[in-house]
């Protein structure tokens, strides 16, 4: 069901005072659509994967060769001469006296079923669609029920946290955190931290060595000394309006992520 259209949530100093409140935009009262969401997320991930195969003649770029006629030389033809009736290489001058290449079972030889990259791997999905997911993840936002089901936050507190413009311009990590503390939304970033673990397998070996909870999402209207000083933050994503999509509102297609907004974020998204 939609939410009310009249929703207010008390703007946060940098010193964790209430400085005011605001109204929330018609956009946080649209309807929650968790099957659209996960559509769109799945879309947004499988457009960034990077296609994988193999060179199309590998295994293959060779002089093997089979032919099966029984008119042709013994030296040149390859049926009925007592050997296995495989490719084989014609590196002697003779047909009949090279090795087996250019199969599957062969060494040095092709594999039998590699990966295509002309596989199609995306998931489409229509641009009207996306864009009701990402308002709807948005929504969700608003939503405490599901916001506490995947973070630590206090039960009193007010969804989305909207802070005041002068949060973009702080520099220093420990400023940022400050910050947090004294809004209430630092238990999470404990939370977060406390539960990354090494991951097992060669994914350590890759760049990917550390499993991550996601945690708080810094939305502003532009880039800001802030993006240098939250990035370090464990499971802490920041971003633009212009940059945000339905996969940074709702991580692994679960909407109601903790979102911090600044003022001007929540009176830009008015537009709507």
């Amino acid at each position: 069901m939609p939410q009310s259209s009249d929703l207010r949530v008390p703007v946060y100093g940098l010193d964790g005072t209430k400085k005011k409140e605001v109204k929330l935009p018609r956009v946080f009262s649209e309807q929650l659509e968790p099957e659209l969401i996960e559509r769109a997320v799945l879309s947004i991930q499988s457009a960034a994967k990077q296609r994988q195969g193999t060179k199309p003649r590998a295994g293959r770029d060779n002089t093997a060769e089979y032919r099966a006629v029984r008119a042709l030389p013994t030296v040149d033809r390859g049926i009925n001469i007592g050997r296995a009736r495989l490719p084989r290489l014609k590196n002697r001058r003779l047909h009949i006296s090279g090795r087996v290449a250019g199969i599957p079972r062969a060494v040095g030889g092709p594999k039998a079923h590699p990966p295509k990259s002309e596989k199609k791997i995306v998931e489409k999905i229509n641009k009207k669609e996306k864009r009701k997911a990402l308002k709807s993840a948005l929504a969700a936002t608003a939503l405490k029920k599901l916001v506490l089901a995947r973070h630590v936050v206090e039960r009193d507190m007010p969804v989305p946290v909207v802070v005041e413009d002068d949060f973009g311009e702080l520099s220093r990590t420990k400023d940022v955190l400050k910050a947090f503390k004294a809004v209430g939304i630092a238990p999470d970033l404990e939370n977060a931290k406390k539960k990354t673990k090494k991951k097992s397998g060669k994914g350590k070996r890759r760049g990917r060595s550390k499993k991550k909870k996601k945690s708080v999402l810094i939305v502003t209207v532009e880039k800001k000394p802030v993006y240098k000083a939250a990035r370090n933050l464990t499971g802490v994503n920041i971003t633009t309006l212009k940059e945000l999509n339905a996969d940074m509102l709702a991580p692994g297609g679960v909407p109601g992520r903790l979102a911090v907004f600044t003022e001007s974020a929540i009176a830009e998204l008015e537009k709507w």
